[in-house]
């Protein structure tokens, strides 16, 4: 308008003047405008923003920790209880493997004896001498019992040669009774002829008393030779009775002999049972004795040491103190949403962010980030935790740069697990809707045939 352009005297004769530059510089009335320029160009970064690929991920807090049981923190027990009567280390110390801890001292009565041990073995040795004693005593009636049978043996072939001969007696004296029967016979046939020639006045008085002296001294040898017979059948008998006799008494001698030499057996192994009992007893004391020293299992720092005092009682199987390993394969257990599992698979690529450890991350550029570290999933747990998620175990990737070595147990941990490259509006719509991370997967068409 052109009343900008003038200035007034008066109100009456109006007179222009010349025009002023700040009149231009002030008012922008009427001029270009650049607005709409800037309007596009925001407009464009925006949809060149939302196209650019933003890596999908799903965040979980965790600990460092180790993957090797034997690397964790582990207690130091007592194995037998006892009191406390001198500690090597204090908190904080670093041990090697082997290192004695703490010195105990016994509380039970029954090992009170210093020395037990000895007392022990000369238990051992009396009852080893015992044991051969035994075995002495049963090869001593090995060898009677052997003697007996020999004895036996031969008093049995005696035997039997005394009855063979009294059966070669009887038989002679069975051949006499016959030849005596026979020769009484003939008396007793010339007694008969002398008798009838007698009464015929054959033969005088005296020769027939000849003849009857001589049938009865017959008839006295029958009767004589029949008695030797049955004297020599008798003394048949007794020997068959001796036989049995001396095979009753060898057998009750040897069986005797052979009970003494089982209950020496016997006595021998139980003698043996009973060192062997003194023998478990000795290794007992023994180990026990190398248990009142305490020692390191592995290298390690001492920590937590639960006693204090010196003469402080310890209970079987008592926390005594704890070490933590100076070696460690690290390893970050992490715990997961359930939702998020079954995108979780082993050897998939995980980012950290150790607490303590400077870093700027850009999670859906992790390529652009700084600070963190890169691991693989090892070990996906089947069971649900205390807490409701189920714990991941990852642990270094090898092809990454190396974790810090200033990283300590239990020290906490980010972890970013890498999804799938989406563009960013994308994972915007997908905020937006409360989908999970690749929700949606692509089905492969089966190739036709």
């Amino acid at each position: 308008m052109q009343q900008h352009k003038y200035l007034f005297k008066n109100l009456d004769t109006p007179e222009p003047i010349a025009e002023q530059n700040a009149f231009k510089n002030i008012y922008k009335i009427g001029a270009p405008s650049k607005r709409r320029w800037w309007r596009w160009a925001i407009f464009i970064t925006l949809i060149v923003v939302l196209a650019l690929p933003w890596t999908q991920n799903i965040r979980a807090k965790g600990n460092v920790t180790t993957i090797m049981q034997e690397q964790r923190p582990q207690e130091i027990n007592t194995i037998i209880p006892g009191k406390i009567v001198k500690w090597y280390v204090k908190e904080g110390d670093f041990v090697k493997a082997g290192d004695t801890i703490l010195q105990m001292g016994e509380i039970k009565v029954e090992y009170f004896d210093p020395a037990l041990i000895q007392r022990t073995q000369q238990q051992i040795e009396a009852k080893k001498m015992s044991a051969a004693a035994y075995e002495n005593k049963a090869t001593t009636a090995t060898v009677q019992t052997s003697v007996l049978s020999q004895g036996n043996s031969l008093k049995q072939a005696s035997i039997n040669n005394k009855f063979q001969q009294q059966q070669l007696k009887v038989k002679n004296d069975s051949i006499d009774v016959i030849a005596v029967t026979n020769e009484l016979m003939v008396y007793k046939r010339q007694l008969d002829a002398g008798k009838n020639m007698l009464d015929s006045g054959a033969i005088s008085l005296v020769d027939f008393e000849k003849r009857r002296i001589n049938y009865q001294n017959g008839f006295a040898k029958k009767v004589g030779a029949e008695n030797k017979l049955l004297q020599s059948k008798q003394e048949l008998l007794n020997l068959q009775i001796e036989k049995g006799v001396i095979e009753m008494e060898y057998a009750d001698k040897i069986s005797k002999a052979n009970g003494e030499k089982f209950g020496s057996l016997s006595n021998a192994a139980s003698t043996q049972a009973d060192i062997s009992k003194l023998e478990n007893i000795l290794s007992n004391y023994d180990a026990r004795n190398k248990l009142y020293y305490i020692t390191a299992p592995q290298s390690g720092q001492i920590t937590k040491a639960k006693k204090a005092g010196i003469g402080e009682l310890l209970k079987e199987g008592e926390m005594i103190t704890e070490i933590v390993p100076d070696h460690f394969d690290y390893a970050v257990e992490m715990y997961v949403e359930p939702m998020d599992l079954p995108l979780i698979n082993k050897g998939q690529k995980v980012r950290f962010v150790f607490d303590g450890i400077p870093a700027i991350v850009f999670s859906g550029w992790p390529q652009n980030s700084f600070g963190t570290f890169g691991g693989v999933i090892t070990a996906i747990e089947s069971n649900v935790s205390t807490n409701g998620k189920f714990r991941v175990l990852v642990t270094e990737d090898k092809k990454d740069k190396p974790w810090p070595k200033s990283l300590k147990m239990g020290s906490g941990a980010q972890g970013i697990a890498l999804l799938k490259d989406v563009p960013i509006i994308y994972e915007l719509w997908r905020n937006i809707n409360g989908f999970p991370p690749e929700f949606y997967t692509v089905q492969k068409e089966k190739p036709k045939k």
